[in-house]
């Protein structure tokens, strides 16, 4: 194998603390290297040595004479000024509407990565963080590659983003080396982990499960390991070992051997004792949403749904980028109102919300200062814990807790926020996006409380394994306004948005509904006329766009700009008519 990077015993040091300490290791052709490890132990820092964005203090690094390599870190920057066009097209010489639709592999990327919905003419510039990732990762990955280095680009990704992402990897077969802490993307996608830890870098054959496997073995030979870290390898490894079949690509002897290890180990959760506690604690009515109707704008997203949340019911909730799954998670929560219809909250109901804003930590107190403002101890499930052992299972040791929490990194200040949020014995948890930001080992440690936290769980995350491990039931947002329950889980809704997306859109079969009231009468009636309007808009620019179609009959680059203009006028006055029909219902 034609080795691409070489690193030979490098060092990289930010202050007094070493973070790459005599590192050799190399990159071979198609090599496809995941990198996990704990928050500010030196991942990213590893990355950019790798790839020349910053120079070792000491060592060397080699590269191939000619190699072609796209990096995309949490520092990577997009040109100022530039639009979407600019940033992904303009390199490849790519300029025409037409030139980009008839490329496959633009075409691929700019859709499965969701930014053909702003508009190659966007600019960056006022765009979120997350949509500014999208176009950089859309950037590199349009390129002809020997080398891809890539800095967390699951972030900002729905499930089916992460979905085709991986997929995208494993058909072009470019090397790749990937800081994920998306487990099932690592195990999906890497054939090598390098696990960085206290300034060295441990090289493992296979993804995520091997990793673990590998991990739980080396705790049982190596005696000097602390037991905590031991006993929640062993867990998690026990989990891996009752999902699907072969989750990893081990020799059958080391197999039997991790299965030896974890012969005694529980299952991860006693769903039927947890749901026995959560009905003492919570009684009959949690959370119920009656009739509601929840629109952000113009677009509904929920309409006239009923759902009923009971005691001890742990729910993820699946969905597209903008399905609206922050917007429900808010209702429930109670921070926003329905259009139409009510929510009823139990009596009994202790709830608590984890928001992906980071605005309710106090910045004045330190650590554990900041977790006893909530509570000095408390009880999860059958475990009892102080304060200062809640802050050391969420990766803050004795000597860490006295650190100002204005001082924290992001992915401190969020398992900072996790921890004063359980300090607070919640028996209704409704997280949003309790991933971001967390390394493996957190995520590890909060799995391992949910698994027995007897309460009522909402999830709402792009990570697969969290939600298959933590979640019994998932529901989804599918864009018909309705909330869709999944008995199949993750593999059902992706099956199902690809079949929405192969299917050409039906008309809807017509269902009985029960009569509208006066208000709901009043609130159709407008929309009806603001409907219209917009049709009659669309009629005239489709009148429009057939006369100049019909001028332009021997330009064929002004052929195919006005033929996709076209089509998307005729798609959205289609889906407008749709919505006119499901309106007059309402407004007779």
């Amino acid at each position: 194998m034609v080795n691409l990077v070489n690193l030979e015993a490098v060092a990289k040091s930010y202050g007094v603390r070493p973070l790459l300490d005599g590192v050799s290791l190399g990159v071979g052709a198609g090599d496809r290297i995941g990198v996990v490890g704990l928050n500010g132990g030196g991942k990213t820092t590893l990355l950019e040595v790798l790839a020349g964005v910053e120079p070792p203090d000491s060592g060397r690094v080699s590269r191939g004479r000619s190699l072609r390599q796209a990096v995309v870190t949490q520092r990577t920057e997009l040109p100022v000024g530039s639009t979407v066009r600019n940033a992904v097209l303009d390199p490849l010489g790519i300029t025409a509407e037409h030139e980009w639709a008839a490329d496959p592999r633009a075409r691929s990327i700019l859709g499965g990565l969701g930014i053909t919905a702003f508009g190659l003419d966007s600019p960056v510039a006022d765009m979120s963080g997350g949509e500014r990732r999208r176009v950089a990762l859309a950037a590199a990955l349009v390129q002809e590659l020997d080398l891809l280095i890539l800095d967390e680009p699951t972030n900002h990704l729905d499930v089916e983003g992460v979905r085709w992402l991986a997929d995208h990897l494993l058909a072009r077969g470019t090397a790749l080396v990937v800081v994920t802490h998306d487990r099932w993307f690592l195990d999906t996608v890497c054939t090598r982990t390098w696990e960085v830890v206290g300034g060295r870098v441990e090289q493992y054959e296979g993804g995520y499960a091997d990793w673990v496997f590998a991990r739980a073995e080396r705790a049982r030979l190596a005696a000097t390991l602390e037991e905590k870290r031991r006993n929640l390898a062993r867990k998690e490894l026990a989990w891996l070992r009752r999902g699907p079949p072969a989750r990893t690509s081990k020799p059958r002897y080391r197999i039997e051997a991790a299965e030896a290890l974890i012969s005694d180990v529980p299952p991860p959760r006693d769903s039927v004792e947890l749901l026995a506690f959560a009905k003492r604690r919570l009684g009959r009515t949690v959370l119920e949403l009656e009739d509601v109707t929840l629109r952000a704008g113009d677009k509904t997203l929920v309409e006239d749904q009923t759902w009923r949340i009971g005691p001890g019911d742990r729910i993820g909730l699946v969905g597209v980028n903008g399905s609206g799954k922050t917007t429900l998670l808010r209702l429930l929560a109670g921070e926003t109102e329905p259009e139409t219809g009510k929510r009823i909250l139990g009596q009994t109901v202790r709830l608590a919300y984890l928001s992906q804003e980071l605005h309710d930590l106090p910045g004045t107190l330190r650590v554990l200062e900041a977790v006893e403002e909530v509570a000095r101890r408390v009880t999860l499930g059958k475990q009892e814990m102080s304060a200062s052992q809640l802050a050391e299972r969420f990766g803050f040791p004795a000597a860490r807790q006295w650190t100002p929490v204005s001082d924290l990194s992001g992915g401190e200040r969020r398992r900072l926020q996790i921890a004063r949020l359980l300090m607070a014995e919640p028996n209704v948890l409704l997280l949003d996006e309790p991933t971001n930001d967390l390394d493996i080992d957190t995520l590890q440690q909060l799995e391992d409380l949910l698994d027995s936290w007897p309460g009522t769980l909402v999830v709402v995350s792009h990570d697969r394994y969290l939600v298959e491990r933590v979640c019994d039931t998932v529901v989804a947002l599918l864009g018909d306004g309705r909330i869709t329950d999944l008995p199949g889980g993750i593999d059902e809704y992706l099956a199902r948005r690809d079949a929405a997306i192969a299917a050409p859109p039906t008309a809807k079969t017509p269902v009985d509904k029960p009569k509208s009231s006066a208000a709901e009468r009043r609130a159709a009636q407008k929309e009806l006329a603001r409907l219209e309007r917009q049709l009659d808009k669309l009629s005239t620019r489709e009148a429009e766009l057939h006369e100049a179609l019909a001028a332009a009959a021997t330009d064929a680059e002004k052929l195919l700009a006005l033929d996709a203009e076209l089509r998307a006028v005729v798609a959205e006055k289609a889906t407008l008519e749709e919505r006119w029909l499901d309106v007059a219902d309402v407004a007779e």
